[in-house]
């Protein structure tokens, strides 16, 4: 059972991965791109992490080695840093393209620029 679960977080980390490397491929601006990768990188290296973090519980109950109890500490502080990282750095590059003079698609609301106008 707790194989199981650990295969099915392993596998929709993979599933996430492999779209956001489609995404990354197929859109057509820096935006919809930063989206994807930010994407493929919370829920796909999340899941990815919790199926890693699962097998190394499952490998602790069964032994009482401590390389399972390192392996699982060590994939959980790494995704916390990741969840508070991502966000901060997708911000960070989508304002950096957008001062760069990279314009979003013409159906998209672009509310900083509307904000530069006014002032």
């Amino acid at each position: 059972m707790i194989q199981t679960a650990a295969m099915i977080c392993l596998g929709i980390g993979i599933l996430f991965n492999t779209l956001g490397v489609i995404g990354i491929l197929r859109f057509p601006d820096v935006y919809t791109r930063l989206h994807a990768e930010t994407k493929m990188t919370t829920f796909g290296t999340i899941f990815l992490a919790l199926g890693v973090i699962i097998y190394a519980g499952w490998m602790l109950s069964g032994t009482n080695d401590s390389q399972y109890l390192t392996l699982a500490i060590h994939t959980a502080i790494a995704v916390i840093a990741l969840a508070f990282t991502n966000a901060t750095g997708s911000h960070a590059i989508a304002r950096a393209a957008h001062r760069s003079g990279q314009l979003p698609d013409p159906s998209v609301v672009d509310r900083l620029a509307e904000v530069k106008s006014r002032d």
